[in-house]
């Protein structure tokens, strides 16, 4: 199974993708999505076109998102719903699940402590995939995220007591 694990951004939007091999994930792909227009309609545009050559190229059997926290300033909240629900509209169209997580529970779920600052994401996200090359910040949160959905599903295999997930549902 393959997780695409998305960090919404209006300039930048990470993408991070781990295939899953019985316990284990492994690093398949990473970057960013850097977006160079000036207005909102084009800068939402590339979104989804970067978005949709990464689902095409990868092809993703699901996807998890993260959730947007409040900013000290209503304009970038709003800029950042936009980019985000660009992404899950993106998601959606190519009939991928989309799981979201908060910024809290990614951490939690990777480092242990849900206040961790990024460098402690990135150090974490690099040992757990066995990743030697250096990554963006971006790049790196996005996979925080695939591993989140991955670490989420796994503990909900073992409180349910299933062997697996296939397509969405407990088997």
């Amino acid at each position: 199974m393959k997780i695409l694990g998305i960090d919404p951004g209006s300039r930048i939007t990470g993408f991070g993708l781990i295939e899953i091999e019985g316990r284990t994930a492994h690093y398949v792909a990473s970057g960013c999505i850097r977006i160079k227009s000036e207005t909102v309609d084009l800068r939402l545009k590339e979104i989804l076109d970067g978005l949709t050559e990464v689902i095409d190229t990868f092809s993703p059997d699901t996807s998890a998102i993260e959730q947007i926290f409040m900013h000290k300033s209503p304009d970038s909240a709003l800029k950042l719903g936009q980019a985000r629900g660009v992404a899950i509209v993106t998601l959606a169209s190519k009939n991928l699940s989309v799981s979201e997580y908060s910024a809290r529970q990614i951490k939690q779920s990777v480092v242990g402590y849900g206040a961790a600052d990024k460098a402690q994401v990135m150090h974490m996200v690099k040992n757990l995939l066995r990743i030697d090359h250096d990554l963006k910040t971006d790049a790196s949160d996005a996979l925080a995220v695939a591993l989140c959905h991955f670490h989420t599903s796994q503990s909900l295999l073992h409180l349910q007591g299933a062997k697996k997930i296939v397509r969405g549902r407990l088997r």
